[in-house]
């Protein structure tokens, strides 16, 4: 699918404009970091647009009038702008904002309420156990099955996950799920590739292939490492048709809409693809996927940010004769 014409060229058409990043989350850094950009982008292009670190400073400057849209680039819950809070606020305030709703927020920051759904529409992700505070980590191990990932259901950046492929795994696993307390996904390892597709409209960009230098993608790869590979498309021919196909159906099966990010496995043995996470506010950092997928479309940065913006400016006659 290609991408439609840009819908405003006059930035004045967008008014004042909130970048809100930072926050209180765990993902903070990434997020001041991906904010930083946004910012710069939209600045160079003509916008009127403003940091804003986080929500109650949001909230002060909505209340005085300072602000006509929100660019949410705030990263994970609990002070962070994904879990449904935040588009909850804006919905009341009737501020437009960038990003999906209020139902679709909450669910995907929920990665295992996202699977239920995701099982319910017959679409595939790897076996799972949902695990409450104080359960036997070790017994749903072995009942799964080694080697799995446990991680907390509701955080992101690979924040706090571990990784099990035997008993000393274990133990850390243990430790980790002490450490945050709430529900924790325990999920079935997937050997073979690690694929992600960015989300933009209802265009599903060119996968992304990762291919880290160490055994998995885990936090310092995704921010910090500079030897980890990236490979844009991830796939070819039919099986890159199947997977941007498969991340659009997930996304929408959640109730997602305006932009985002589907992570995506492919088994090695059997070439399955198995759903994994949505992010709904991906990173705009310079390690982030979604900008290198979509400058493979031959987008900028710049633009990138342009349009994800436009997605805030109400349907024209003509865009909703046509939805």
């Amino acid at each position: 699918m290609t991408f439609p014409p840009l819908r405003v060229s006059d930035a004045r058409d967008f008014g004042r404009v909130a970048v809100l990043m930072g926050g209180t989350s765990s993902e903070r850094e990434v997020s001041l970091d991906s904010g930083r950009n946004v910012l710069e982008a939209l600045q160079a292009r003509g916008v009127d647009a403003h940091a804003v670190d986080g929500i109650p400073a949001l909230v002060d400057a909505l209340v005085h009038g300072q602000f006509d849209r929100v660019f949410n680039i705030l990263h994970g819950n609990r002070g962070g702008g994904e879990d449904g809070v935040l588009q909850g606020l804006l919905e009341a305030l009737e501020v437009p904002y960038t990003g999906c709703g209020v139902l679709a927020s909450a669910l995907t920051m929920d990665k295992i309420r996202t699977k239920q759904v995701w099982l319910s529409a017959g679409l595939p992700t790897p076996k799972f156990v949902r695990l409450s505070p104080g359960e036997d980590v070790r017994a749903a191990a072995l009942q799964l099955g080694l080697p799995v990932f446990v991680k907390p259901s509701s955080e992101g950046s690979s924040v706090g996950v571990a990784r099990v492929t035997d008993d000393a795994g274990i133990e850390e696993a243990i430790r980790v799920a002490r450490a945050y307390g709430g529900e924790m996904l325990m999920e079935q390892m997937v050997v073979g590739d690690e694929l992600t597709v960015g989300i933009l409209g209802d265009v599903a960009l060119p996968s992304i292939r990762i291919v880290p230098k160490g055994e998995w993608y885990d936090y310092n790869a995704k921010y910090i490492a500079d030897d980890t590979q990236y490979l844009c498309p991830g796939l070819q021919g039919d099986d890159e048709i199947a997977i941007r196909q498969l991340a659009l159906d997930a996304f929408r099966a959640a109730g997602c809409s305006s932009w985002g990010r589907v992570d995506v496995m492919r088994d090695r043995a059997s070439g399955a693809l198995l759903l994994l996470e949505v992010n709904t506010a991906p990173g705009m950092t310079s390690h982030s996927l979604v900008p290198k997928a979509a400058g493979q479309r031959g987008v900028s940065f710049q633009e990138l940010c342009w349009r994800i913006l436009e997605q805030t400016l109400p349907a024209t006659d003509e865009e909703r004769a046509d939805a």
